[in-house]
Protein backbone atom coordinates (compact mmCIF):
# COMPACT_ATOMS: atom_id res chain seq x y z
CA UNK A 1 0.00 0.00 0.00
CA UNK A 2 1.43 3.56 -0.63
CA UNK A 3 2.59 5.39 2.11
CA UNK A 4 0.65 8.21 0.93
CA UNK A 5 -2.49 8.04 -0.91
CA UNK A 6 -5.43 6.39 0.92
CA UNK A 7 -7.75 6.25 -1.53
CA UNK A 8 -8.42 6.04 -5.62
CA UNK A 9 -11.39 7.16 -7.19
CA UNK A 10 -12.31 6.61 -11.02
CA UNK A 11 -15.34 8.17 -12.20
CA UNK A 12 -17.41 6.80 -15.16
CA UNK A 13 -19.56 9.90 -15.51
CA UNK A 14 -22.51 11.05 -17.76
CA UNK A 15 -24.04 14.06 -19.11
CA UNK A 16 -27.21 12.61 -19.21
CA UNK A 17 -30.26 15.19 -18.28
CA UNK A 18 -32.65 13.00 -16.02
CA UNK A 19 -31.49 11.79 -12.42
CA UNK A 20 -32.67 8.26 -13.56
CA UNK A 21 -30.39 8.14 -16.21
CA UNK A 22 -27.49 9.39 -13.89
CA UNK A 23 -28.26 7.30 -11.51
CA UNK A 24 -27.62 4.20 -13.85
CA UNK A 25 -24.85 5.33 -15.75
CA UNK A 26 -22.75 7.35 -13.07
CA UNK A 27 -20.74 4.87 -11.93
CA UNK A 28 -17.04 5.07 -9.44
CA UNK A 29 -14.37 2.67 -8.99
CA UNK A 30 -13.02 3.07 -5.23
CA UNK A 31 -9.95 1.57 -3.72
CA UNK A 32 -9.38 2.42 -0.46
CA UNK A 33 -5.78 1.56 1.01
CA UNK A 34 -5.09 -0.51 4.55
CA UNK A 35 -2.22 -2.49 5.96
CA UNK A 36 -2.91 -5.39 3.59
CA UNK A 37 -3.55 -4.19 0.36
CA UNK A 38 -6.84 -2.34 0.10
CA UNK A 39 -10.32 -3.41 -0.92
CA UNK A 40 -12.08 -2.34 -4.31
CA UNK A 41 -16.20 -1.42 -4.35
CA UNK A 42 -18.10 -0.13 -6.90
CA UNK A 43 -20.48 2.15 -6.75
CA UNK A 44 -23.70 3.58 -8.48
CA UNK A 45 -27.12 4.86 -7.60
CA UNK A 46 -25.85 9.21 -7.58
CA UNK A 47 -27.25 11.69 -9.64
CA UNK A 48 -23.94 14.44 -10.49
CA UNK A 49 -25.11 16.41 -7.25
CA UNK A 50 -24.92 13.75 -5.20
CA UNK A 51 -21.73 12.12 -6.36
CA UNK A 52 -19.90 15.27 -5.56
CA UNK A 53 -21.40 15.89 -2.37
CA UNK A 54 -20.21 12.05 -2.04
CA UNK A 55 -16.44 12.69 -3.36
CA UNK A 56 -16.22 15.87 -0.73
CA UNK A 57 -17.30 13.51 2.05
CA UNK A 58 -14.89 10.79 1.02
CA UNK A 59 -12.24 13.47 1.01
CA UNK A 60 -12.81 14.77 4.32
CA UNK A 61 -12.39 11.00 5.46
CA UNK A 62 -9.43 10.35 3.61
CA UNK A 63 -7.74 13.76 2.56
CA UNK A 64 -4.85 12.24 0.49
CA UNK A 65 -7.46 10.90 -2.20
CA UNK A 66 -6.94 11.05 -5.80
CA UNK A 67 -9.95 11.32 -7.98
CA UNK A 68 -10.27 10.83 -11.83
CA UNK A 69 -13.26 12.34 -13.60
CA UNK A 70 -14.16 10.90 -17.62
CA UNK A 71 -14.67 14.04 -18.99
CA UNK A 72 -12.91 17.00 -20.44
CA UNK A 73 -11.72 19.83 -18.40
CA UNK A 74 -11.62 22.39 -20.58
CA UNK A 75 -11.46 23.21 -24.71
CA UNK A 76 -9.01 24.71 -26.70
CA UNK A 77 -6.88 27.78 -25.67
CA UNK A 78 -8.35 30.21 -28.53
CA UNK A 79 -11.93 29.29 -27.17
CA UNK A 80 -11.09 30.46 -23.86
CA UNK A 81 -9.55 33.62 -24.79
CA UNK A 82 -12.42 34.19 -27.15
CA UNK A 83 -14.02 34.38 -23.94
CA UNK A 84 -12.25 36.32 -21.87
CA UNK A 85 -10.90 33.88 -19.59
CA UNK A 86 -7.39 34.51 -18.32
CA UNK A 87 -7.33 30.65 -16.67
CA UNK A 88 -8.90 27.61 -16.83
CA UNK A 89 -10.82 28.73 -13.77
CA UNK A 90 -12.23 31.86 -15.25
CA UNK A 91 -13.71 29.51 -17.88
CA UNK A 92 -15.30 27.20 -15.61
CA UNK A 93 -16.71 30.41 -13.84
CA UNK A 94 -18.07 31.38 -17.26
CA UNK A 95 -19.33 27.98 -18.28
CA UNK A 96 -21.48 27.66 -14.52
CA UNK A 97 -22.75 31.16 -14.96
CA UNK A 98 -24.93 28.90 -18.28
CA UNK A 99 -22.75 29.41 -20.77
CA UNK A 100 -22.83 25.98 -20.78
CA UNK A 101 -26.11 24.94 -21.39
CA UNK A 102 -26.56 27.81 -23.47
CA UNK A 103 -24.20 26.00 -25.66
CA UNK A 104 -26.15 22.56 -25.39
CA UNK A 105 -29.53 24.07 -25.95
CA UNK A 106 -29.82 27.33 -26.55
CA UNK A 107 -32.73 29.00 -29.03
CA UNK A 108 -31.81 27.82 -32.71
CA UNK A 109 -31.41 31.67 -34.05
CA UNK A 110 -28.39 32.35 -31.53
CA UNK A 111 -26.95 29.05 -31.23
CA UNK A 112 -23.05 28.76 -31.55
CA UNK A 113 -22.57 26.51 -34.79
CA UNK A 114 -19.38 25.28 -33.53
CA UNK A 115 -21.14 22.82 -30.92
CA UNK A 116 -22.06 19.92 -33.37
CA UNK A 117 -24.25 16.63 -33.13
CA UNK A 118 -27.54 15.13 -33.89
CA UNK A 119 -29.51 16.85 -35.37
CA UNK A 120 -26.52 19.51 -36.35
CA UNK A 121 -23.48 18.52 -38.68
CA UNK A 122 -20.01 19.14 -38.05
CA UNK A 123 -19.38 23.07 -38.95
CA UNK A 124 -16.75 23.21 -42.11
CA UNK A 125 -14.35 24.81 -40.46
CA UNK A 126 -13.53 21.53 -38.01
CA UNK A 127 -13.43 19.31 -40.96
CA UNK A 128 -10.85 17.85 -42.91
CA UNK A 129 -6.88 20.31 -41.46
CA UNK A 130 -9.16 21.85 -39.71
CA UNK A 131 -11.06 19.23 -37.27
CA UNK A 132 -7.62 19.38 -35.08
CA UNK A 133 -8.33 23.46 -34.28
CA UNK A 134 -11.29 21.93 -32.47
CA UNK A 135 -9.48 19.99 -30.18
CA UNK A 136 -7.22 20.59 -26.94
CA UNK A 137 -3.43 19.80 -27.67
CA UNK A 138 -3.88 16.33 -25.26
CA UNK A 139 -6.58 15.43 -27.37
CA UNK A 140 -4.36 15.20 -30.02
CA UNK A 141 -1.46 13.46 -28.31
CA UNK A 142 -3.75 10.88 -27.36
CA UNK A 143 -4.39 9.97 -31.04
CA UNK A 144 -1.81 7.04 -32.57
CA UNK A 145 1.04 8.90 -34.14
CA UNK A 146 4.70 7.53 -35.81
CA UNK A 147 6.41 9.26 -33.19
CA UNK A 148 4.45 7.37 -30.23
CA UNK A 149 4.94 3.85 -31.95
CA UNK A 150 8.41 4.49 -32.09
CA UNK A 151 8.88 5.77 -28.31
CA UNK A 152 6.23 4.14 -26.88
CA UNK A 153 5.18 1.15 -28.46
CA UNK A 154 3.38 -0.66 -25.02
CA UNK A 155 1.23 2.50 -25.10
CA UNK A 156 0.77 2.33 -28.77
CA UNK A 157 -0.27 -1.11 -28.79
CA UNK A 158 -2.44 -0.28 -26.04
CA UNK A 159 -4.10 2.79 -27.81
CA UNK A 160 -3.93 1.34 -31.21
CA UNK A 161 -6.95 2.96 -33.74
CA UNK A 162 -7.96 5.05 -30.61
CA UNK A 163 -9.49 8.93 -32.13
CA UNK A 164 -10.19 11.11 -29.14
CA UNK A 165 -13.45 13.46 -29.88
CA UNK A 166 -13.87 17.28 -30.31
CA UNK A 167 -14.96 18.68 -26.61
CA UNK A 168 -17.15 20.84 -29.43
CA UNK A 169 -18.98 17.65 -30.32
CA UNK A 170 -22.15 17.18 -28.20
CA UNK A 171 -23.95 15.07 -29.95
CA UNK A 172 -23.86 11.27 -31.86
CA UNK A 173 -21.57 8.27 -30.94
CA UNK A 174 -18.78 9.22 -28.25
CA UNK A 175 -19.94 12.41 -28.06
CA UNK A 176 -17.64 14.37 -24.74
CA UNK A 177 -18.93 17.40 -25.21
CA UNK A 178 -22.14 17.60 -23.25
CA UNK A 179 -21.08 15.76 -20.24
CA UNK A 180 -18.04 17.82 -19.87
CA UNK A 181 -19.94 20.76 -19.87
CA UNK A 182 -21.95 19.40 -17.44
CA UNK A 183 -19.37 18.31 -15.09
CA UNK A 184 -17.42 21.45 -15.08
CA UNK A 185 -19.46 23.43 -13.05
CA UNK A 186 -18.56 20.65 -10.57
CA UNK A 187 -15.70 20.71 -11.45
CA UNK A 188 -15.54 24.35 -9.63
CA UNK A 189 -17.58 22.54 -6.38
CA UNK A 190 -14.98 20.23 -5.62
CA UNK A 191 -11.54 22.95 -6.20
CA UNK A 192 -13.41 25.51 -3.90
CA UNK A 193 -14.37 21.96 -1.10
CA UNK A 194 -10.29 21.96 -1.71
CA UNK A 195 -9.52 19.72 -4.02
CA UNK A 196 -6.17 20.46 -6.36
CA UNK A 197 -6.24 20.34 -9.93
CA UNK A 198 -3.71 19.22 -12.11
CA UNK A 199 -2.49 20.55 -14.22
CA UNK A 200 -3.58 23.82 -13.39
CA UNK A 201 -2.29 23.22 -9.78
CA UNK A 202 0.66 20.97 -8.12
CA UNK A 203 -0.39 18.01 -6.40
CA UNK A 204 -1.49 18.65 -2.63
CA UNK A 205 -1.64 14.56 -1.88
CA UNK A 206 1.64 15.29 0.25
CA UNK A 207 0.02 18.00 2.15
CA UNK A 208 -3.37 16.15 2.86
CA UNK A 209 -5.15 17.77 -0.35
CA UNK A 210 -7.13 15.89 -2.38
CA UNK A 211 -6.10 15.70 -6.07
CA UNK A 212 -8.50 15.48 -8.95
CA UNK A 213 -7.51 14.61 -12.94
CA UNK A 214 -9.10 14.30 -15.86
CA UNK A 215 -8.94 11.16 -17.32
CA UNK A 216 -10.14 9.31 -20.41
CA UNK A 217 -11.61 5.43 -19.82
CA UNK A 218 -10.40 3.94 -23.34
CA UNK A 219 -6.80 5.38 -22.33
CA UNK A 220 -7.34 3.09 -19.62
CA UNK A 221 -8.90 -0.27 -20.75
CA UNK A 222 -6.77 -0.91 -24.31
CA UNK A 223 -8.42 -2.35 -26.94
CA UNK A 224 -12.02 -4.13 -25.82
CA UNK A 225 -15.60 -4.02 -27.26
CA UNK A 226 -16.77 -2.61 -24.09
CA UNK A 227 -20.50 -2.99 -24.93
CA UNK A 228 -20.49 -6.51 -25.33
CA UNK A 229 -20.84 -8.51 -22.04
CA UNK A 230 -18.77 -11.09 -23.99
CA UNK A 231 -15.87 -9.42 -24.58
CA UNK A 232 -16.20 -7.89 -21.20
CA UNK A 233 -15.77 -11.17 -19.72
CA UNK A 234 -13.01 -12.22 -21.76
CA UNK A 235 -11.13 -9.10 -21.06
CA UNK A 236 -11.98 -9.07 -17.05
CA UNK A 237 -11.05 -13.01 -17.03
CA UNK A 238 -7.56 -12.12 -18.58
CA UNK A 239 -6.50 -9.93 -16.50
CA UNK A 240 -7.59 -12.38 -12.96
CA UNK A 241 -5.65 -14.94 -14.66
CA UNK A 242 -2.15 -12.81 -15.02
CA UNK A 243 -2.97 -9.87 -12.24
CA UNK A 244 -3.12 -11.12 -8.38
CA UNK A 245 -4.71 -7.32 -8.23
CA UNK A 246 -7.79 -8.20 -10.36
CA UNK A 247 -7.56 -11.88 -8.50
CA UNK A 248 -8.73 -10.19 -5.42
CA UNK A 249 -11.70 -8.59 -6.55
CA UNK A 250 -15.26 -9.64 -4.82
CA UNK A 251 -17.63 -11.62 -6.80
CA UNK A 252 -19.67 -8.69 -6.55
CA UNK A 253 -17.46 -6.46 -7.99
CA UNK A 254 -17.09 -8.30 -10.66
CA UNK A 255 -20.93 -9.05 -11.33
CA UNK A 256 -20.94 -4.97 -11.61
CA UNK A 257 -18.49 -4.80 -14.24
CA UNK A 258 -19.26 -7.94 -16.14
CA UNK A 259 -23.25 -6.65 -16.01
CA UNK A 260 -22.58 -3.27 -17.18
CA UNK A 261 -20.21 -0.87 -19.67
CA UNK A 262 -20.02 2.03 -17.22
CA UNK A 263 -19.19 0.07 -14.48
CA UNK A 264 -16.72 -2.22 -16.76
CA UNK A 265 -14.87 1.43 -17.02
CA UNK A 266 -15.09 2.63 -13.48
CA UNK A 267 -13.54 -0.71 -12.32
CA UNK A 268 -10.65 -0.75 -15.10
CA UNK A 269 -9.71 2.73 -14.58
CA UNK A 270 -9.62 2.64 -10.87
CA UNK A 271 -7.05 -0.27 -11.27
CA UNK A 272 -5.02 1.09 -13.61
CA UNK A 273 -5.16 4.09 -11.30
CA UNK A 274 -3.74 2.20 -8.37
CA UNK A 275 -0.92 -0.02 -10.03
CA UNK A 276 0.25 4.20 -10.79
CA UNK A 277 -0.78 5.79 -7.99
CA UNK A 278 2.82 6.69 -6.47
CA UNK A 279 2.74 8.59 -9.43
CA UNK A 280 0.27 11.07 -8.68
CA UNK A 281 2.83 12.29 -5.74
CA UNK A 282 4.61 13.87 -8.22
CA UNK A 283 2.38 15.93 -10.44
CA UNK A 284 3.33 19.14 -11.20
CA UNK A 285 1.52 22.52 -12.40
CA UNK A 286 2.30 22.84 -16.12
CA UNK A 287 4.09 25.75 -17.03
CA UNK A 288 3.05 25.60 -20.56
CA UNK A 289 1.03 28.88 -21.55
CA UNK A 290 -1.15 26.73 -23.89
CA UNK A 291 -1.87 23.73 -21.20
CA UNK A 292 -2.59 26.16 -18.74
CA UNK A 293 -5.62 26.97 -20.43
CA UNK A 294 -5.83 23.42 -22.23
CA UNK A 295 -5.26 20.54 -19.30
CA UNK A 296 -3.87 17.48 -19.64
CA UNK A 297 -5.67 14.17 -20.03
CA UNK A 298 -4.08 11.56 -16.90
CA UNK A 299 -1.91 8.64 -18.39
CA UNK A 300 0.40 6.55 -16.66
CA UNK A 301 3.76 7.81 -17.56
CA UNK A 302 2.47 10.99 -18.65
CA UNK A 303 4.91 13.74 -19.57
CA UNK A 304 3.80 17.40 -20.34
Amino acid sequence: MSAEIERVVAVDWSGRVDAAGQRRHIWAGVWTGSVDGGTVTLEAGRTREELIAWLIELSRETPRMVVGIDCCFSYPAWFLEEHGCATVFDFWRHVAAGHGERWLAGPEETRDVRFWGKPHKRPEEFCGAGLQRSMRLTDVENKITPKMLDEDPERAAKVRGITPKSPFQIGGSGSVGTGSLRAIPFLLTLRGAGFRVWPFEDSGLGSQKPLLVEMYTRLLTGAVAKSNPVARKAYLSARRKGEPEYAGLSRGVMAKALGSEDAFDALVCAMEMVRWREEFLGLRKTRDAVLKLEGITWRPRVQE
